[in-house]
């Protein structure tokens, strides 16, 4: 270790509480992004607020963390993976502290989009700390425990948080969710520095990409509700693509780019990177959609619907461990990951045959090979990607994969929100109030045919699901096998 206590690409190691400081911060992220739609009736009632605004408080958090997931990589490779860690761990609990004493839904949907940023660097500074921590089987151990609490995150995220708001009130959580941020920062001050020898900051590159990412993600998220063709709409896409082409631009002339050229052309790195991508788009639409389903056609209650959505969420828990395991007593991390987009793909397109008279009979195997496939992405992804990634761009590496995964959270509920709308909006006679109160599972009179045209819709909608799996699997695979030294 230097004299200033920063250690280098070569000789970081891992201290006593980098595995375990770095856990509790991505379950406590994973926690907040499943958990927090709970606390929306209780928010919405205590402070007046409905429709878009409210849907902001989960839609502004994800969109930060998806735009500065990629900055707040790379900023950890130049100054430093803990302190950017433990400035974030602050960030995040001053975020949810804001929420909890908020005034207003407009403070509310502010202090959320903070908390957003603050995940957002937790996921991404805490990556690059395991990469530079660990190598080898235990590098891989370790991304398969950030991607198995992860899970754990996801899955009691919204039963915990609910218990949570039972006890204290939406507020009360929020201060609880603040307080572990605030143990999380105090962690970090315990493990080692890392950074690697970089210029100065990218802040055009930046900028644009920030730029870019959310006013895309706004135009995908304020669509179904405004329209496409409403200028804003517009206008917010013209500009997204602008600013995503000028990042590019600028990436290829920064001497510190934010996302260094050569890591998107490394066919490897790509290859797995869209594979985690792939994965998220299979899985994230059925975990926020598929329970309306079950109790508008089959009608189960809540809490039934929930039980049936463990086949989902269950896997997750254990394929990371058991994938990395296979990994390090030799199976081909490569073919276990074709496998796993296989069982996605043909999850989805199972789900195509949903109908109200079978509903719970048919979810169950597509459920479990969907989760299963989940699972071992978690497990492997990460480790392999990181694999190929250089020492000192690890920061990055680790911001690219979240923002991917941030990205395809917001966008995909998005997506498949604005699909269920379109087509139920084109069986009820181009109706989207009442394609809207069908799609939230309010059911009028008319029972039959509303019925039918959501199981139309959630059909056709599934099946457009299937094939962008597809198409992306056959990507990934073209991109990891084309790679001549085994990983």
């Amino acid at each position: 270790m230097s004299a200033s206590g920063v250690t280098s690409e070569s000789t970081a190691r891992a201290t006593p509480l980098t595995l375990p400081v770095v856990l509790v911060a991505v379950v406590l992220v994973a926690m907040s992004i499943s958990g927090t739609a709970v606390a929306l009736p209780s928010i919405g009632k205590d402070l007046e607020a409905s429709g878009s605004p409210l849907n902001w408080v989960v839609a502004g958090y994800n969109l930060a963390f998806a735009a500065m997931t990629l900055v707040a990589g790379s900023t950890a490779d130049r100054v430093g993976r803990r302190r950017v860690f433990a400035v974030s761990a602050v960030t995040f609990a001053l975020g949810f502290l804001g929420t909890a004493v908020s005034p207003s839904i407009l403070v509310a949907d502010v202090t959320r989009i903070v908390s957003g940023a603050g995940a957002a660097g937790l996921m991404a500074a805490g990556g690059a700390l395991l990469a530079s921590a660990y190598d080898g089987a235990a590098r891989n151990r370790a991304f398969a425990l950030m991607g198995t609490v992860a899970g754990v995150g996801i899955a009691i995220g919204p039963s915990l948080s609910g218990l949570l708001i039972t006890a204290t009130g939406w507020r009360g959580s929020f201060v609880v969710f603040a307080a572990i941020g605030v143990l999380v920062a105090a962690g970090a001050g315990r493990l080692r520095e890392s950074r690697s020898p970089g210029g100065s900051a990218d802040w055009p590159g930046s900028l644009s990409f920030v730029l870019a990412l959310s006013v895309l993600m706004y135009a995908v998220l304020e669509a179904p509700a405004l329209g496409w063709r409403d200028p804003r709409v517009v206008v917010a896409l013209v500009v997204g693509l602008l600013a995503l082409v000028a990042f590019a631009a600028l990436q290829r002339r920064s001497e510190s780019p934010v996302l260094a050229p050569e890591l998107t052309a490394n066919r490897g790195f790509l290859g797995w990177s869209l594979a985690t991508l792939t994965t998220s788009i299979g899985f994230l639409g059925v975990l926020v959609f598929l329970p309306t389903y079950l109790q508008v056609a089959a009608g189960l209650s809540p809490a039934a619907a929930g039980v049936a959505m463990l086949l989902l969420t269950t896997p997750v828990l254990v394929m990371p461990l058991i994938a990395v395991t296979l990994v390090n007593r030799g199976a081909s991390p490569r073919m276990l990951i074709l496998i796993a987009l296989a069982l996605v793909v043909i999850g989805n397109l199972w789900l195509v045959v949903l109908r109200p008279d079978n509903t719970v009979s048919v979810t169950a195997v597509p459920l479990l090979l969907i989760g299963v496939g989940m699972g071992a992405s978690f497990g492997i992804t990460d480790g392999q990607a990181m694999s190929l990634v250089p020492p000192d761009a690890v920061g990055m590496a680790a911001g690219f994969l979240n923002t991917l995964r941030g990205a395809a959270e917001a966008l995909v509920i998005a997506g498949f929100s604005a699909s269920l709308l379109g087509f139920l909006s084109a069986r009820l006679d181009g109706d989207t109030d009442h394609a809207a109160a069908v799609s939230s599972g309010r059911l009028s009179h008319e029972v039959t045919s509303e019925l039918s045209a959501f199981t139309w819709s959630w059909q056709m909608t599934q099946l457009g699901v299937s094939a962008l799996c597809l198409v992306l699997s056959g990507i990934v695979a073209r991109l990891i096998l084309s790679r001549r030294p085994s990983l």
